[in-house]
C-alpha cells in the first residue's frame, strides 16, 4: 500500500435516534443515523404482523365474511 493516500479508519461509535449506541469501524469518528435494527419496523416484527393482517382482511373480503 502507498502511504499517504488511505484514510484514517477508526473504531466509531454509532447513535440512534430511539437512543441504541453501538461501535464499528469507519473513517468517521462518530455517525449519528434516524433508523436502527432496534427500532426498525422490519427487525422488531412489527412489519410481517401488518403483513398478516393485510392478507386476512383480503381472506375476508374475498369470501364475504365479516
Amino acid at each position: 500500500m502507498r502511504e499517504g493516500i488511505h484514510p484514517e479508519y477508526y473504531q466509531a461509535k454509532v447513535v440512534c435516534n430511539c437512543g441504541n449506541e453501538f461501535v464499528t469501524g469507519s473513517t468517521k469518528e462518530s455517525i449519528h443515523v434516524e433508523i436502527c435494527s432496534e427500532c426498525h419496523s422490519f427487525y422488531t416484527g412489527q412489519q410481517k404482523a401488518t403483513q398478516v393482517r393485510g392478507r386476512i382482511d383480503k381472506f375476508n373480503r374475498k369470501y364475504n365474511m365479516n
